[in-house]
């Protein structure tokens, strides 16, 4: 039996206490965990949803399959410092069936999963599913139909979306009990946790952690590959409920209509009267000021591209505005699209970024530099024209702005290669406080969810110790945009919860990514979600996992194995290449499966 990790326990030693680690569960996602051997075996069946129907009629599930791929990882049982487990996800929405009496959860798909997490006697990553990928069950399409199930775009209509031919629902980030999918999402947790409060002791203390929800975030159209969309940009959610919310935050943030109005430069005459900011100024007339919104509106101008420097030419990377130096620009980011672009570029660890707040520079033409410091010579890596706007649109002086001049290229030094990504040129912005207000409340709605998942969680009986989120990183990308996610409030050091973190690409083993940790205080972290993607050099995958040990983290889930018998997976999805199988070499799968052994032997 292993014992549930808890961070750091206290170890008796002859002088005196010292804080020993518990060991670091490697946990990988298993697809497939329900299915039975007979049926997987059993050539006659050629669907998958046939295999499954089989195994719950004749009582059976995936116990043995996902015990004979554990222990190929880690032959003989979990022990040492680094220890095998596995994740078990359990679709929340997915456990309805519809009955003459209406939508009721199916105990069996409660009792089969509980059954895995019985025979399979070893260390288990819980992931209580109940975001958007919670899609699959019949109840999803009923849900659907309902809009104040969903979050909304501006035009009161929910986005249509879909995931490596996954269709994903936008279910709501209101806490409202009385909303339809809250209801079923909260009523099966409070079921589930039961059941699971009611197992031996020695299979609940085998349960590292539960991740809560999955990754909760604000969502926009294009969902798979519009997340560094910044023109034209559309966001969630302008429900009635969400804009009725968003005026009762500011109340409680304001007080009173006038001191928000002395805040942003407004004139409204009660809180009923403000906007949630939809309308982009260049395109659509407004009714006053507050209505415009677009990706620069809360202030920030991303100054962000890559750059690919293999000699170590480069020490570090400066903005300066207008000549003028603004300060230094953060680089190593994941751009794990360049990786796979360019042949010759071997880490996807090639971004950079600077969010510039424009809010207190001057209407009128600006240009900004990045500049990068060679033995203390500056070179010119990127330069960019912007304009500033004032709020009443008035013509902007049309003076041309200094820059520093004379300037070498970057790309002179040996090997040195970089593309600026924005802006684009002469981008203008407009700057409305109200939008940063809008952004503030949408991190708050994602935020609030989280914080009502656990504590219903907690209310169920789960343990606190081990709650996790379950969250995306999007600034550890530097080409995305990250107010289209809002995730910013769940992602602090003082969140309730403990910290669940997704990886991929070069986010695994990342220098940024462990500063911001630091710089947030989050400690004894767990990676739900975790997958280097990388082939062009040997070590990258064992190095991530090694660095996550030596940070503290208590697990880390590898995105994905599969005991699905291949004809039962059907047409190929973008999302196959991270099938971690020796035989896959897509994506390094093949490196990366045989890291996992390695890691898993010390």
């Amino acid at each position: 039996m292993i014992a549930a990790l808890s961070g750091f326990t206290a170890v008796a030693e002859s002088a005196g206490q010292e804080l020993t680690k518990e060991p670091l569960v490697i946990a990988p996602i298993v697809e497939g965990i329900h299915l039975c051997d007979e049926a997987a075996s059993n050539k006659s069946i050629t669907s998958l949803a046939d295999a499954y129907a089989l195994c719950r009629k004749s009582k059976l599930d995936g116990a043995s399959a996902v015990n004979r791929l554990l222990n190929t990882l880690e032959p003989g049982g979990p022990k040492g410092a680094v220890q095998v487990g596995y994740t078990a996800t359990l679709q929340l929405l997915a456990l309805y069936q519809k009955t003459p009496r209406g939508w009721e959860i199916d105990p069996t798909r409660v009792d089969d999963f509980l059954s895995i997490l019985r025979k399979v006697q070893r260390p288990v990553v819980v992931y209580l599913a109940a975001d958007h990928f919670d899609s699959l069950g019949p109840i999803s399409e009923e849900l659907s139909k309902d809009p104040q199930n969903m979050l909304q775009l501006r035009d009161g209509k929910p986005l249509e979306l879909n995931y490596f031919g996954y269709q994903i629902m936008p279910y709501t980030l209101s806490t409202n009990p009385a909303i339809p999918v809250n209801h079923y999402r909260f009523q099966a947790l409070g079921y589930v946790a039961k059941k699971i409060k009611a197992l031996p002791k020695s299979v609940q203390n085998r349960v590292v952690a539960y991740t809560l929800a999955g990754e909760l975030h604000q969502m926009f159209p294009d969902f798979e590959n519009g997340m560094g969309a910044y023109q034209g940009i559309q966001v969630t959610d302008y429900s009635p409920s969400s804009i009725i919310d968003f005026r009762k935050w500011l109340v409680a943030k304001y007080k009173s209509v006038d001191s928000l109005n002395a805040t942003i430069g407004s004139t409204y005459a009660k809180f009923e009267d403000v906007p949630a900011p939809s309308k982009d100024i260049r395109k659509e007339k407004l009714g006053s000021f507050g209505e415009h919104y677009d990706a620069f509106a809360d202030g920030t101008l991303p100054i962000a591209g890559w750059l690919w420097d293999p000699l170590k030419k480069i020490q570090q990377l400066e903005l300066h505005v207008d000549s003028e130096y603004v300060g230094p620009i953060a680089y190593g980011f994941n751009r794990l699209d360049v990786y796979r672009a360019e042949a010759s570029i071997t880490t996807p660890s090639t971004g950079f970024r600077y969010d510039l707040d424009f809010t207190r520079i001057k209407p009128g033409r600006h240009i900004a530099q990045v500049i990068a410091k060679s033995q203390g010579i500056p070179y010119q890596v990127a330069e960019v024209e912007f304009v500033v706007v004032a709020r009443d649109q008035a013509a902007p002086p049309s003076a041309k702005p200094k820059k520093i001049a004379s300037l070498k290229a970057a790309v002179t030094l040996s090997g040195v290669r970089s593309w600026l990504d924005q802006p684009r040129p002469l981008q203008d912005v407009y700057y409305n406080p109200l939008a940063r207000e809008w952004n503030l409340f949408r991190e708050f709605q994602v935020f609030q969810f989280l914080k009502y998942f656990r504590e219903q969680a907690l209310k169920a009986g789960l343990p606190a110790s081990k709650l996790f989120s379950h969250q995306i990183v999007p600034n550890v990308n530097s080409s995305w945009n990250p107010q289209l996610f809002a995730v910013g409030k769940t992602l602090e050091g003082t969140a309730p919860w403990n910290h669940g973190l997704n990886m991929y690409g070069g986010a695994t083993d990342s220098a940024w990514l462990r500063d911001f940790m630091a710089q947030h205080g989050i400690r004894g972290y767990g990676v739900p979600e975790f997958n280097p993607q990388q082939w062009k050099r040997e070590g990258v995958h064992l190095a991530a996992m090694q660095s996550h040990l030596k940070a503290g983290a208590r697990f880390i889930s590898p995105y994905y194995f599969s005991v699905v018998p291949a004809r039962f997976k059907g047409p190929e999805q973008g999302v196959n290449r991270m099938e971690l199988r020796p035989d896959n070499t897509a994506d390094g799968s093949d490196r990366f499966y045989r890291a996992i052994i390695e890691f898993a032997a010390q």
